[in-house]
C-alpha cells in the first residue's frame, strides 16, 4: 500500500476524532474532563472499553503469539471473567458509595495519607509503562508502513501521535474518550474480521471449515497441566482473576470510564457486558493468528525462527501479511485498526494519569476554575513526556509485547492489590508512615524469589507473580499494623 494512501487514511480518521471532540466539548463544567458529568450510557462505555482493553497489543501481539504459546493465554482470559464479577459486585458499589473521582482516595479514608499517595504512585508508574508499551507497538507499525518512506525519525512519529491525542482530548477528556473509544473498538474488530474474510476467501474455505481448521490445528491447545510451566492452568487462571481485579478494578484508567455511568447498576451492567465482549474478541484474535500461520504455510511465506525452533518477532506477523500479502482491502482495515490502537492506547491513559496526579497530589478539587485548567494542561504535557521517554527506552525490545506488559503489571499492581484486599476485608489499622517501605520491598522480594525458584527448582512463577507480590505486601502490612 502506498504511504500517501496511508497518510490520507490517518487524516480521515483524525478528522472524525476532531468532529466527535467538537460535539462532546459543548456545555462542559470544570469537572467534565475528569467525570464526564456522570451521564455516559453504560452500553456505550462497555463497548468502548473493549477497544481500550484490546489496544495495539491484542491487535498485533495476540495473533502472533499463538505459534509459540498455543491458546494457553485463554486460560488467563477465563480467569479475567471471574475477576470482572468481583469488580462489578464488590469494587464498583464501594466506589459509588464513596463518590470517588480518583479511586485511590479509598486508601486515604481507610489507612491514611501516606498509603493513599503510595497507591496512587504505583498506579502512575504502572499506567505510564503500560500506555507507553502499547503505543510503542502501534507506532512501530505506522513507522514501518508510512513514516520511514518520508524519512521521518521514530521519535518524531511518537511526538506527532501525542500531539494529535492532546488536540482531541484536552477540552473534555473522559467525556470525549467514551465516544472515541467506541469508534476505535469498531475499527479494531473490523480490522480482524476483514483479515479473516480475506484469508478464508483466498484459501477457499467456508466459515465452518475455517472454524474446524482452527480447532483441529496443533496450536489449538487451551489447557496446560504441567506444574513447572509458566503456562500452567492454575497459574494462568488465578493470575487472570488477580490481574483483572488489579488492572481493571484498581486502575484509574478503566474505572474512570465506568464511574461516568449514571448509577451503580449501570456501571455493573457495563463491567459484565464488557467482560463478555472482550473475551469473545480475544478468542477471535487468537483464531485469526492460527489462520495467519495456515495462510503463510500455504503461500510459502517464510517466517523467521530461532535455534530453539520458536518463531522470532511474532508481533511482525499481522502487519507483514496485511500490508504485503493480503491485498488492498485487508491493508486499509489493518491500518485503520492500528491507528485506532495507537490513539486508544494513549488517550484514556493520559486522561487517567492526569486525573490521578491532579487529584491525588495537587488537590485540584479545591482550586479555582482557571487554575484547574492550567494544572490539567501542564500535567498532560508532563505525562506525554514521560511516555515518550519510556517508548524510546524500550524501542529496541524483541518478542511479544503483551507478555512484557503483564510481566511489568505483576510487579507494579501487586502492592495495590494487597492494599485494597486488606482494606476491604479487614478492620486493621496501619502505621501509615511505613506503608511505602512495605510496598516498595514486596516487588523486589518477588523478583528475587522468582529468580531463585527458576534457578533452584526450575519452577517459573509466570503471571502468578502478581499473587506472590500481593501476598508479600499483605504479610508486610500485617507486620506494621497498629
Amino acid at each position: 500500500m502506498k504511504p500517501t494512501t496511508i497518510i490520507l487514511i490517518i487524516a480521515f480518521y483524525f478528522a472524525v476524532l476532531m468532529i466527535i471532540s467538537y460535539f462532546t466539548s459543548k456545555k462542559n463544567s470544570d469537572d467534565t474532563f475528569f467525570t464526564g458529568d456522570k451521564k455516559s450510557p453504560w452500553y456505550l462505555v462497555a463497548f468502548g472499553m473493549v477497544g481500550a482493553g484490546l489496544s495495539g497489543v491484542t491487535f498485533v501481539s495476540l495473533p502472533g503469539m499463538v505459534a509459540n504459546n498455543n491458546f494457553y493465554f485463554y486460560q488467563f482470559i477465563l480467569g479475567n471473567i471471574v475477576g470482572y464479577f468481583f469488580i462489578a459486585f464488590v469494587l464498583t458499589p464501594l466506589y459509588y458509595k464513596l463518590q470517588l473521582v480518583s479511586i485511590y482516595s479509598f486508601l486515604k479514608v481507610r489507612f491514611g495519607n501516606n498509603t493513599y499517595k503510595t497507591g496512587s504512585l504505583f498506579f502512575l508508574v504502572s499506567q505510564s509503562f503500560g500506555a507507553a508499551l502499547r503505543l510503542m507497538l502501534a507506532a512501530k507499525i505506522l513507522q514501518y508502513a508510512v513514516f520511514d518512506y518520508f524519512n521521518i525519525p521514530f521519535y518524531v512519529t511518537i511526538i506527532i501521535i501525542l500531539i494529535l491525542v492532546w488536540l482531541y482530548t484536552n477540552k473534555s477528556g473522559i467525556k470525549t474518550i467514551v465516544w472515541t473509544d467506541t469508534m476505535q473498538t469498531i475499527f479494531l474488530i473490523l480490522g480482524a474480521s476483514i483479515t479473516i474474510y480475506t484469508i478464508i476467501n483466498t484459501l477457499d474455505l467456508s466459515i465452518t471449515e475455517s472454524f474446524e481448521h482452527i480447532t483441529s490445528h496443533e496450536y489449538f491447545k487451551i489447557f496446560n497441566w504441567e506444574s513447572d510451566s509458566g503456562n500452567n492452568f492454575y497459574k494462568q487462571f488465578i493470575a487472570g482473576i488477580l490481574v483483572a481485579i488489579a488492572m481493571i478494578g484498581l486502575d484509574q484508567n478503566m474505572m474512570q470510564k465506568t464511574l461516568t455511568c449514571k448509577n451503580v447498576w449501570d456501571a455493573q451492567k457495563n463491567t459484565l457486558t464488557y467482560s463478555i465482549i472482550l473475551a469473545m474478541t480475544q478468542f477471535l484474535f487468537m483464531g485469526l493468528g492460527v489462520l495467519m500461520y495456515v495462510y503463510a504455510n500455504e503461500m510459502g511465506i517464510l517466517l523467521p525462527k530461532g535455534e530453539n525452533g520458536l518463531f522470532l518477532n511474532t508481533d511482525n506477523l499481522f502487519p507483514n501479511l496485511a500490508l504485503n500479502h493480503l491485498g488492498t482491502l485487508a491493508g486499509i482495515f489493518f491500518i485503520l485498526g492500528i491507528i485506532a490502537a495507537s490513539f486508544s492506547s494513549v488517550d484514556s491513559a493520559l486522561t487517567a494519569l492526569t486525573t490521578s496526579f491532579t487529584y491525588d497530589f495537587l488537590d485540584i478539587s479545591n482550586k479555582s476554575s482557571k487554575t484547574k485548567k492550567q494544572l490539567k494542561n501542564l500535567v498532560i504535557i508532563l505525562f506525554s513526556c514521560i511516555i515518550f521517554v519510556i517508548i524510546l527506552s524500550f524501542s529496541n525490545s524483541k518478542g511479544d509485547v503483551i507478555s512484557l506488559i503483564f510481566k511489568v503489571a505483576g510487579y507494579t499492581y501487586g502492592p495495590l492489590l494487597g492494599l485494597y484486599l486488606l482494606g476491604m476485608f479487614s478492620k486493621i489499622k496501619l502505621k501509615d508512615k511505613w506503608v511505602p517501605v512495605i510496598c516498595l520491598s514486596a516487588p523486589i522480594i518477588t523478583y528475587l524469589l522468582g529468580q531463585f525458584s527458576i534457578n533452584t527448582f526450575n519452577f517459573d512463577f509466570g503471571f502468578i507473580n502478581i499473587a506472590v507480590n500481593a501476598s508479600l505486601t499483605v504479610i508486610g502490612l500485617l507486620l506494621i499494623k497498629k
